[in-house]
């Protein structure tokens, strides 16, 4: 299948202990919507748990949900798990009560964008398709 046809694959995952998926819900089903395979992985899923997941899934980008506070903790390890299983081209990218003074960090250590409260689904599907497209030219896939 050309890069034309290819479908985004988004693995979607709540790290932690945080039990509220009502918004990574929503973020699912609206990209979902916008033609997208989204693969919902649950509530209280360890870093490596999301990250097997994501290199079983051949995915394009995950999206971590993270209210708890432990976002800096979460992301931390999916992105150097990522690396130390040679998939550090997966975006990664989230969303959930981010303070901005954490973002700047965010994006050192490599999450592509967060989304924090109040920002649209729309914006999360563009994002995405520009990072993907991105994403499959350097790889040669698009």
């Amino acid at each position: 299948m050309d890069g034309t046809d290819r479908r985004i694959r988004v693995l979607i995952a709540k790290p932690g202990m945080d039990g509220h998926d009502r918004g990574a819900k929503v973020v699912a089903r609206a990209l979902r919507d916008a033609g997208m395979e989204v693969i919902y992985t649950g509530l209280r899923q360890t870093a490596d748990m999301i990250v097997n997941a994501a290199v079983q899934e051949d995915v394009d980008a995950i999206g971590l949900s993270v209210l708890s506070g432990a976002h800096m903790h979460y992301f931390r390890e999916v992105t150097e798990l990522l690396r130390e299983q040679g998939a550090g081209d997966i975006i990664v990218f989230g969303g959930g009560i981010i303070p901005d003074q954490d973002l700047p960090k965010l994006k050192e250590m490599g999450v592509g964008q967060v989304f924090t409260p109040g920002a649209s689904t729309e914006d999360a599907a563009a994002y995405l398709r520009e990072a993907v497209r991105e994403r499959w030219t350097r790889l040669g896939e698009g």
